[in-house]
């Protein structure tokens, strides 16, 4: 079913947007805590239904979108976390299994890339894992943590990614860099 058919179909044959809320009260901080007007959400299951509606719109800006109502909520990095990781195989044939904060259980591969982003001032890496679109270019991530990382690096190999010598790791049949091998660039 198409998104309009369905929208139609949730109103009973109208077509219907979302009540524009504007700014929200909630703040995910970085380390995957959810805050409602300051104070952290408890109830595991609340931020498990509040992460259910989360969205991206078109300039990048987290939303809580439902058929009914949308609001803006401000998230200091990503809002989720992945904080274990559980992996089978080896090489080409190796599956990496994240868990994130909310149990949602992602493999890495095609649809749910690893990256890495490198702090302006330290040079520090942040790895995050795609875990769904959002309406326009920006998706949806979780940033991995520090322990999830470094479970990563044991496992990471020697490879070739665009030309460069980097250290990697493979899941769902793709190679992904962790960084440049050190000492590359110099004859």
């Amino acid at each position: 079913m198409s998104e309009g058919a369905e929208q139609r179909s949730l109103a009973g044959g109208a077509a219907r947007c979302p009540k524009e809320c504007g700014e929200l009260p909630f703040l995910i901080r970085r380390d995957g805590t959810w805050l409602y007007k300051g104070s952290p959400i408890q109830r595991k299951e609340m931020v498990c239904l509040f992460s259910s509606v989360l969205t991206r719109d078109e300039a990048g800006r987290y939303m809580l979108e439902t058929p009914a109502e949308r609001g803006w909520i401000e998230v200091e990095d990503a809002p989720f976390v992945a904080v274990e990781m559980s992996w089978k195989g080896h090489g080409r044939e190796q599956v990496l299994c994240f868990r994130t904060n909310v149990d949602k259980c992602v493999t890495a591969g095609p649809e749910h890339p690893i990256r890495i982003a490198h702090d302006l001032l330290s040079c520090e890496p942040t790895p995050y894992l795609r875990l769904r679109d959002g309406k326009g270019r920006y998706p949806i991530e979780a940033r991995i943590n520090r322990a999830t990382y470094y479970e990563l690096v044991a496992l990471a190999e020697p490879g070739m990614l665009h030309g460069r010598k980097v250290l990697g790791v493979w899941s769902g049949g793709m190679f992904f860099s962790l960084g440049d091998l050190p000492g590359c660039g110099e004859d």
